[in-house]
């Protein structure tokens, strides 16, 4: 998988979508009974910005399913950024006229996800993508040409929510769900679990002492104040992934997520940050263990 820098898309993420999706239909099959726990939906409507119907995942699904997807979701995170949770998630339903207009996503996470449901490929409606704005948008200026044509294929990344797909992307940049237009029955619609990862920290995995990681990255972050003392304001989050031997020494460190920005005039010096911090990892030396370790180290960044 590429590293995580504008957006992510993981096909066939979890074998408990087809659990998830079953009971969303079942919980649809007969419109005419009244049960309680059909009464649990919030008709979200937001008048020119948002449109949809939304309830607390951890509550609507079966306890045991629900659980073992969270926690895969957890998981993924923790080795892909370094965060250690997810924010708790919505379902959300588009039905005809469902919609989010361009927005961004903040404070809530460092990296925000969506995980379809939707039964994509019977879809009768139209619509229902994730748009993500591309760079060229946000900095329209630098490499602009008055020859060149422009239409919405090159200002946004478009994104199907196909089922059992997990995009995760920087909910720094402006996004939106298109429109959807066709059936007002719930199973028809757009299905997703949506929210944040949440959390950034060290994850080991592995007998790697955190104190002796901890040591590590007191150092780490030493060098990082004066790298940063007169270069760009940075914000965003850059993951590193690495391995560290039963000798203590460290494997090739790779970059597994780097949403961090620059204003255009520092990005070099931003780049050449960066790559110093994945220098200064790849030469630590940790005493001798009983075993492998791997390790997810997120840095954040932030002004």
């Amino acid at each position: 998988m590429a590293p995580l820098r504008r957006l992510v898309v993981v096909d066939r993420f979890a074998p408990e979508a087809k659990g998830l999706r079953a009971h969303f239909e079942e919980r649809f099959a007969d419109p005419r009974r009244a049960t309680e726990d059909r009464f649990v939906w919030d008709a979200w409507h937001v008048e020119g910005q948002y449109s949809a119907l939304r309830t607390p995942a951890w509550r609507y699904f079966p306890r045991r399913l629900y659980e073992a997807f969270h926690q895969r979701l957890a998981w993924w995170g923790r080795r892909t950024l370094g965060c250690h949770d997810v924010s708790p998630p919505w379902l959300s339903v588009y039905v005809d006229g469902g919609e989010q207009r361009l927005h961004g996503d903040l404070p809530h996470g460092p990296v925000a996800f969506v995980f379809s449901l939707t039964d994509w490929a019977r879809r009768s409606f139209r619509g229902g993508e994730t748009l993500v704005l591309k760079e060229l948008a946000l900095d329209y200026w630098r490499d602009f040409t008055s020859t060149r044509a422009l239409e919405e294929g090159e200002l946004f990344d478009e994104v199907a929510p196909r089922f059992n797909r997990l995009v995760a992307f920087d909910p720094r940049l402006p996004h939106a769900v298109r429109r959807v237009d066709g059936s007002r029955d719930p199973r028809a619609g757009r299905v997703v679990i949506h929210g944040w990862f949440v959390q950034p920290r060290p994850f080991i995995e592995g007998p790697l002492p955190a104190a002796a990681l901890g040591r590590a990255i007191d150092g780490l972050s030493e060098a990082l104040t004066g790298w940063l003392a007169d270069g760009p304001p940075i914000a965003g989050l850059l993951s590193l992934g690495l391995s560290v031997t039963p000798a203590g020494r460290v494997g090739r460190v790779r970059v597994l997520t780097d949403t961090t920005r620059a204003p255009a005039e520092g990005d070099r010096d931003r780049a050449r940050v960066m790559r110093a911090a994945q220098r200064h990892v790849a030469a630590w030396h940790f005493p001798k263990q009983r075993g492998p370790s791997r390790v997810t180290l997120p840095l954040v960044f932030e002004r």
